[in-house]
């Protein structure tokens, strides 16, 4: 099954204009854009077939081609990003079984985390969609309570049925606990990571959907296949002493740099 990584990408991001052009300082002291570093966590990738970055933004374009990525340029009406690897898939022709969005604000994203993910969507023949768990330890946990008592929108989490089928997504804690846990102790909550992994069928049919409230409220874009009644799957992976945080405030920079020195992430 011949699998296409697309890597959204776009300037005008409410919370943090610019955000895929921001650099990083890895363990090494060397800074690369954002866009640059989730590109070579896509390449890191085994049994890809293609990686594109799909952006509607010339300056995001020009740095992806300077760093030697396949760059697929997308329509501005595109809402999110699931919108425009629908889009990208469409412009490349299609001929792909499976289509991983691979977020472009997410580049300490292990290469296996996805891997599971396609793996996990192949195993399942009635899932349209599969989307990577982790389950929190108290440090991550804790760190998205603070973020939410701080006014701060940190990752969003999820709960799934014993099918291992999305029940809900939200940018708030859940299920609730007001338990604090020591930081390397396991927790009833689980990190939503922010990749997807597309039947060509169900990303064809998605940008036809308008968005519904649950979706609109919460600004999370795989709501709008449950609340199409579309099941995603919930594919845990494993932190294997990896940690894993998402860039979705300027906040988050220092946060992500620090991981990265701590892991020895160059």
């Amino acid at each position: 099954m011949s699998v296409l990584v697309a890597i959204p990408a776009r300037y005008a991001s409410s919370r943090y204009p610019g955000k895929p052009l921001v650099p990083l300082r890895g363990a090494d002291g060397v800074s690369r854009t954002l866009v640059q570093r989730s590109w070579e966590a896509a390449m890191a990738v085994k049994g890809v077939d293609r990686v594109v970055v799909a952006t509607d933004d010339d300056r995001i374009r020009a740095e992806a081609e300077r760093f030697g990525a396949e760059v697929v340029m997308t329509s501005s009406d595109c809402r999110n990003g699931t919108e425009r690897c629908a889009e990208a898939h469409a412009v490349l022709g299609s001929g792909f079984d499976i289509v991983v969005n691979l977020q472009g604000d997410a580049p300490l994203t292990p290469h296996w985390f996805v891997e599971d993910l396609v793996a996990g969507l192949r195993a399942d023949p009635a899932s349209e969609v599969a989307t990577p768990v982790l389950r929190c330890d108290g440090r991550a946990l804790n760190g998205f309570l603070e973020d939410r008592r701080a006014g701060r929108v940190g990752g969003t989490t999820a709960v799934f049925g014993h099918d291992r089928q999305g029940l809900y997504f939200s940018k708030e804690v859940i299920p609730y606990t007001t338990r604090r846990y020591d930081d390397d102790e396991p927790t009833p909550v689980f990190h939503h990571v922010g990749v997807y992994a597309y039947r060509p069928a169900a990303l064809a049919a998605y940008p036809g959907w308008e968005p519904g409230t649950l979706e609109t409220l919460e600004g999370l874009e795989q709501l709008r296949f449950l609340e199409r009644g579309r099941r995603i799957l919930c594919v845990e992976v494993e932190a294997k002493g990896r940690q894993f945080w998402e860039l979705n405030n300027p906040e988050d920079v220092p946060r992500i740099e620090a991981m990265m020195a701590e892991m020895g992430m160059a």
